[in-house]
């Protein structure tokens, strides 16, 4: 390795929205000498990391493969690599010989693992941070390098979150680097306070009504766009709720159905939704395949229900009956 930090070679591996604030920083201070970015998601002329990358005449590598990170690695001899977003865990023998950075957007020894800023949203914490630590074979296990914390409010999304987020790393993580690399050692983490986040895939993105009205509005924000949204079911179909907020000072109902439209605004668009203990005042939402639009466009009574329940699916299982019968009759 080179001495100091001057003009070092560093790769870049970045999949996700944190990726283009690490590039951004990198390449003001060290000689980024490539990009590992999967871009089967994204034709390249709009990916704002490919494009970038372009701009500064950085090669952007997109087989995100243990495998062919071993090779670039081994071909590029990087004086230090960076991860900001992936989602694999590097083996213990590549991150041996070489420095490896990771950027993890938690509080770090808290939230290590997947969808922390998604989780900490959703479990209603006071905070969000980043924390640039070195890669270590236990998860998100390395010293710390840099660590910032910054306030979540009851109304930043997922979205708000990692625009704050990405800023920092932008301003802090090249300055990070320089320090790494300068022999910097970073602070061992406390492993008793280790606490661990599992991924999260759609699915779990399903709004339970009997749950607390902040407790869905933090689920809400917290799979805001860029991710794929709070959802629940109208009509049998799913109906993606992008903004909701709780109702201060609800009238309380002693006869509730949580998931029942109790309130509807025309002129406002919203409407006002009962869960477990108040109420929910939903303002976007969207069917699957559709455009996003006011909630009263499409729930327009106050006898309509969200969310599945048992009669909603007899009824569905009586009607597909009825189609099989039909068909089956029609064949004879």
């Amino acid at each position: 390795m080179r001495e100091g930090y001057e003009m070092a070679n560093v790769l870049l591996i970045g999949m996700g929205p944190t990726a283009l604030a690490a590039l951004e920083s990198l390449a003001e201070k060290f000689h980024v000498v490539g990009v590992v970015r999967d871009t089967d998601d994204a034709v390249n002329s709009v990916d704002p990391v490919v494009a970038r990358a372009q701009e500064l005449a950085i090669q952007v590598f997109s087989d995100i493969s243990q495998a062919a990170i071993e090779r670039l690695v081994s071909c590029l001899k990087p004086d230090c690599v960076v991860v900001s977003s992936y989602n694999r865990i590097l083996k213990p023998k590549l991150i041996a010989q070489y420095p490896f950075v990771n950027v993890h957007y938690a509080p770090l020894p808290r939230y290590r693992g997947r969808a922390n800023v998604n989780w900490a949203l959703i479990n209603n914490e006071p905070c969000a941070a980043i924390t640039i630590h070195q890669i270590t074979p236990d998860l998100d296990a390395g010293n710390i390098l840099f660590q910032r914390l910054i306030p979540i409010s009851n109304t930043d999304n997922v979205g708000d979150l990692y625009e704050k987020l990405n800023a920092l790393q932008r301003k802090h993580l090249a300055d990070t680097i320089a320090r790494f690399l300068d022999k910097y050692e970073g602070i061992p983490q406390r492993s008793e306070e280790a606490r661990y986040c599992c991924s999260r895939v759609p699915a779990d993105g399903e709004i339970d009504w009997t749950a607390s009205s902040r407790k869905i509005d933090c689920l809400v924000r917290a799979l805001a766009a860029p991710f794929p949204g709070a959802h629940t079911y109208f009509q049998g179909r799913r109906l993606i709720i992008w903004k909701a907020e709780p109702v201060d000072t609800p009238p309380c109902y002693v006869g509730r159905v949580p998931g029942r439209v109790v309130g509807i605004s025309k002129s406002g668009g919203y409407v006002d939704v009962l869960a477990g203990d108040g109420i929910l005042r939903i303002s976007r939402v969207q069917f699957e395949g559709e455009d996003s639009t006011s909630a009263a466009h499409v729930l327009r009574s106050v006898r309509s229900t969200l969310g599945l329940r048992t009669a909603d699916l007899l009824e569905r299982i009586q009607v597909l009956e009825e189609q099989v019968a039909k068909l089956m009759g029609n064949r004879r």
